[in-house]
């Protein structure tokens, strides 16, 4: 089957370099808000949609020939993508928004057409920019061929590539034999059936105070000034650091499961409800949750277990994980009060710990599943 890939690199531009991809970051979002602008106002003139290309603005606005085409093409396939996903589900989709530079975060996609980028040395070539100097800290998959590449540049002035390559892999699926279940610990990340718990470090509750202060300080800092753009920078910096403890932590946690386990069951919940402030007043756990990173835990177990041929199994989030007992199937309708942490069966007498019980639950859901 074939497969995608995509490795992801730090550049060193040049000077050049940098004023280039400064130009085709604003040329991409340029005509990303000028498109959807004039669809908008097409809309509301005359009640049907707008095609309209990156080809029909060049004749006037000449200084969009100057960076590459295909990255004023991808800016369009994203539109498109965007305005047909609105209006085939309103409820799901929202209404496209005009792209802001005040972000701090820019980035472009390009393909590759007859080797236009090719990686020789410790050096990339992309259309329009030359060769750049990169990281190569690990090499690409053998046999592969690179299809599309995203410059990216953060808030902190750093710059990555991401390289998306195509190869021919033969995934066989096994038959599970190592079954795990997962709990999502709003603290912690997640309770395991089978191992102990993940016990996540709260990199965002350990960085809180030093982020107040350089957030204060660049609250006070004169818009526009030399100073604001430097604490600016610092505060970025924070939050990167931040970003990637929380990446590696969870890229770390993912791999050491993938390897041990056939099949691995999780709730499927949404973390998105569950940050939400709740209504009448009652408090909301929108940062524990945010900080932990479920959700792209979640994504990197399950792409690094289908490599392998294994499998994750999301379990119905009606599924009584929390009630039942997992040693003689009673259901107690008392553990729906979160506060109660431990409980003992009235039927068998086996005493719980509520997440604990829970992913032996899921686990046992899962091998249902997959059997």
């Amino acid at each position: 089957m074939i497969v995608n890939k995509a490795y992801r690199y730090r550049l060193y531009p040049t000077i050049e370099q940098k004023i280039m991809f400064a130009k085709t970051f604003g040329c991409a979002r340029f005509i990303y808000n000028k498109m959807l602008g004039d669809r908008l106002d097409y809309y509301k003139e005359t009640g049907k949609r707008l095609n309209n290309t990156p080809a029909q603005y060049k004749k006037e606005i000449l200084w969009l020939k100057e960076v590459d085409s295909l990255a004023l093409a991808n800016a369009q396939i994203n539109l498109n993508k965007a305005y047909n996903n609105f209006w085939s589900n309103r409820k799901h989709f929202g209404k496209p928004c005009f792209k802001s530079k005040k972000t701090g975060h820019a980035s472009y996609s390009t393909n590759n057409q007859h080797g236009s980028v090719r990686i020789e040395g410790n050096k990339v070539k992309l259309p329009k920019i030359g060769w750049v100097k990169l990281c190569l800290h690990r090499p690409l998959m053998e046999n592969s061929t690179i299809k599309t590449v995203t410059i990216s540049k953060t808030p902190s002035g750093k710059y990555y590539i991401s390289i998306l390559v195509e190869y021919e892999n033969q995934i066989l699926p096994i038959i599970p034999e190592n079954f795990l279940g997962l709990d999502f610990a709003m603290h912690g990340l997640y309770v395991a059936s089978d191992e102990d718990n993940a016990d996540y470090p709260n990199f965002l509750r350990e960085a809180e105070n030093r982020l107040v202060k350089a957030q204060r300080k660049l609250s006070k800092r004169q818009k526009g000034s030399r100073n604001r753009d430097k604490q600016r920078l610092r505060v970025a910096v924070l939050h990167e650091k931040i970003a990637n403890q929380r990446r590696d932590f969870l890229h770390k946690q993912a791999r050491y499961l993938a390897d041990r386990y056939d099949v691995i069951g999780i709730e499927d919940i949404s973390v998105k409800a569950m940050a939400k402030r709740k209504k009448g007043g009652k408090f909301s756990f929108g940062k524990s949750i945010s900080d932990n990173g479920w959700s792209m835990f979640t994504s990197m177990l399950e792409y690094k277990l289908a490599w392998q041929g294994k499998q994750l199994i999301k379990i119905d989030k009606w599924y009584p994980s929390s009630q039942l007992c997992h040693v003689c199937g009673y259901q107690n309708n008392d553990t729906k009060d979160l506060s109660m942490r431990e409980w003992d069966c009235p039927k068998c007498g086996s005493h719980h710990n509520r997440d604990k019980n829970a992913a032996i639950n899921i686990r046992e859901e899962a091998r249902r599943i997959s059997a």
